[in-house]
């Protein structure tokens, strides 16, 4: 059975219904990513690695996980964090805001229960995804010890996936995420960045610049979100423009991105090509993004999945 673990923070979601109600769910990129992984391939082992709590919203939580089929033997309980939460607004483009309570989430002392027979699990999945997100969560001072892991599950034949998904405001400074992701560059197999994420630090304004400054790395497989109407892929040197259809009724753009990797890793786990995997992942964000909130309904987005 092919395995991936994603690596990161799933956060408490609260989303205004009306002026009075609030609506409450859990989400974060690589949670999403996973749900959408599991939902288009569910023969597939997929797990989350992450620290909750023990409080009622944990629980909550972890069920949530067991719910979507995800395997949880990595999601720690931390005796006195609990989740982080955010507050999302869309306008009327489904652009969307966020107010973040996480500075001391659970989720942060994930390196904390790491040991070796938690590197032994690492090492028998075929993938690791880690996002930019993962990475500045990941308190500075477990960050070493976090890439050494990393580092030896490599060696293990570990495909090593890596989205740059940037939030300034979750690091101290350009300089100490510049220093975070030339170690993903370096240690990827897979990278999937969007443009806007390396416009903002390494002022590249196209695919074709993200492709070059990516070059330097030797990454086997690149796949650059290109906005709503291309992807581009550079697979072992071959480099290919995937045009896709854009979606003309937006209701949310929440975990667009997060759906097209799931999809993506998920199809090229199954031995997809690149331009199958492609379309099934632009079609994966295409169904998200027409709903409301990062978790589509699983039975709505599985049907409409599964329609020509």
């Amino acid at each position: 059975m092919k395995k991936i673990f994603f690596l990161g923070e799933c956060m408490v979601e609260l989303k205004a219904i009306s002026d009075s109600t609030l609506n409450q769910s859990f989400a974060g990129d690589v949670y999403n990513s996973a749900v959408y992984l599991k939902r288009c391939f569910s023969s597939f082992e997929c797990g989350v690695i992450s620290a909750i709590g023990t409080d009622a919203l944990s629980i909550k939580m972890r069920q949530r996980f067991v719910e979507e089929g995800l395997a949880t033997q990595l999601v720690f309980k931390h005796a006195n964090k609990v989740p982080g939460i955010y507050y999302i607004e869309t306008d009327e483009q489904g652009e969307r805001s966020f107010t973040y309570w996480r500075h001391d989430s659970a989720a942060r002392k994930v390196v904390d229960f790491f040991n070796p027979s938690v590197e032994e699990e690492l090492a028998s999945a075929d993938m690791l995804f880690i996002s930019g997100i993962s990475l500045a969560v990941i308190e500075p001072a477990s960050r070493d010890l976090f890439w050494q892991i990393v580092q030896r599950i490599k060696k293990a034949s570990v495909k090593i996936v890596f989205d740059p998904n940037y939030r300034a405001r979750l690091w101290q400074g350009e300089q100490e995420t510049k220093g975070q992701y030339t170690i993903a560059f370096e240690l990827a197999d897979i990278c999937l960045p969007g443009i806007e994420d390396l416009t903002t630090l390494y002022e590249l304004h196209s695919a074709q610049a993200v492709m070059d400054y990516l070059a330097q790395f030797n990454i086997a497989e690149v796949v650059v979100k290109n906005g709503p109407s291309s992807v581009f892929t550079k697979i072992n040197g071959q480099l290919f423009e995937h045009q896709i259809i854009p979606v003309t009724h937006v209701v949310d753009t929440t975990s667009a991105g997060d759906a097209f990797n799931g999809a993506y890793l998920g199809a090229r786990m199954a031995g997809m090509d690149e331009h199958k995997a492609v379309q099934l992942a632009a079609k994966a964000a295409a169904v998200v993004i027409q709903q409301p909130g990062a978790i589509t309904p699983k039975e709505h987005f599985v049907k409409a999945m599964q329609s020509t």
